[in-house]
């Protein structure tokens, strides 16, 4: 499980250290951060990928991605006493993500590319990545270092090169990873691998999970929703049968979800009181058939370390969230899960859970910050230095 999670010079996201639990819910008003805090999440996972280079150039490239305010925010600033103003900069061009967990913590900082005669010259590059043991860095407990092209590993009380001659456009997941000689590297690269994001299921007219679909074994719900209805029957033969069925109740009292099998095609089938014929998924209405994609991918038979819903209440009439909270809270109980939403009454719902760690962001001089935490109140953490 995460137990921190930090951002630095990422966007509107100065500096912030945020405390986790195994349900979190990120809330606070338009233009808060909270999409910026997703995103950052989003660009740690794809370190394990091999794409985070590429990720950060969708997004504009480094220059679009940094922190665009002055590089110290003394106080004066902060309270509005002294205009926002720049000055000669004194530190070199930083965008740093890491998160501590409870067996390992990572950290990776970008940086402006050396200059050369390359194509690629505008790609931002790697310049240090660490791996360690425990809530936070500390020299003790460091197992990995990269510094540039040259990566490290702790054995004993000495190190010993891994490389020599690491792209400065892949991390070390994607390069030194070895079950013998870096066994910290892979283990770590294995489990963000197996963290899942959802958010965008596709629910249009054309979507194909409208329409009747091969199927395969499925433990894991697509990120596109596609694959629901062999998701759902690998529910129903290797997963939690009644739960699922229960969920299905809860939402919609008296309704039952079957799968029909034809020639290797699996398609939903939605029966609900006083219909005499069962409803295929290309009659169900969008907020009905998001909610199925939500029931199946939180009834998973294989629940990973991490599942991040973005904005799950959308299509989602007001009466269904109550019960969204409750599948989500049931799911906490067998992973760590992260809630973006600014949907009031889900909100409250999931708040009455005891484990919910609560994030509300708000702006202050455009720098995002957690509402109500204060310089001390903050997860220890340390960058590593270049």
């Amino acid at each position: 499980m995460l137990t921190t999670l930090a951002v630095a010079n990422y966007r509107s996201l100065h500096d912030l250290v945020v405390p986790l639990s195994s349900l979190n819910l990120v809330t606070g008003g338009n233009g808060s951060g909270k999409s910026n805090l997703y995103r950052a999440l989003r660009l740690l996972a794809e370190t394990a990928q091999g794409g985070v280079v590429a990720a950060l150039a969708r997004e504009g490239g480094l220059a679009s991605s940094l922190w665009a305010g002055p590089e110290n925010l003394g106080p004066g600033m902060l309270r509005g006493d002294v205009p926002i103003q720049g000055g000669p900069r004194k530190q070199s061009v930083s965008l740093k993500l890491g998160f501590a967990g409870d067996d390992f913590g990572y950290t990776i900082d970008f940086g402006l590319p050396t200059p050369s005669n390359s194509a690629f010259s505008r790609d931002p590059e790697i310049k240090c990545e660490s791996i360690w043991a425990g809530p936070f860095l500390r020299a003790a407990n460091e197992l990995v270092s990269r510094h540039g092209p040259l990566a490290r590993i702790r054995e004993g009380r000495e190190w010993r090169v891994a490389a020599e001659h690491l792209s400065s456009f892949e991390s070390v997941f994607t390069q030194i990873a070895d079950a013998e000689r870096a066994p910290e590297v892979l283990t770590l690269r294995e489990t963000i691998r197996s963290w899942r994001f959802y958010d965008h299921f596709r629910i249009d007219a054309l979507s194909p999970l409208r329409q009747p679909q091969l199927g395969t074994r499925t433990p894991v719900l697509g990120n596109d929703g596609s694959d629901l209805a062999a998701a759902w029957q690998t529910i129903r033969e290797i997963g939690d049968a009644n739960a699922l069925d229960a969920s299905v109740d809860d939402a919609f009292p008296g309704a039952s979800v079957d799968i029909a099998i034809a020639d290797g095609r699996f398609s939903i089938e939605f029966t609900q009181p006083g219909l005499l014929r069962p409803m295929a998924a290309a009659e169900l209405s969008d907020g009905t058939l998001r909610y199925l994609l939500w029931i199946a991918a939180l009834h998973t038979p294989r629940p990973p370390p991490l599942m991040v819903l973005n904005e799950p209440e959308t299509s989602l009439h007001p009466d269904l969230l109550p019960a969204l909270a409750r599948l989500i809270r049931r799911a906490a109980r067998h992973g760590q899960i992260w809630v973006v939403s600014h949907a009031p009454r889900l909100i409250a719902a999931i708040e009455e859970d005891a484990a919910c760690q609560s994030i509300v962001l708000e702006k202050q001089t455009s720098q995002t910050r957690i509402v109500g935490q204060g310089a001390l109140d903050a997860p220890a953490w340390h960058w590593p230095k270049r």
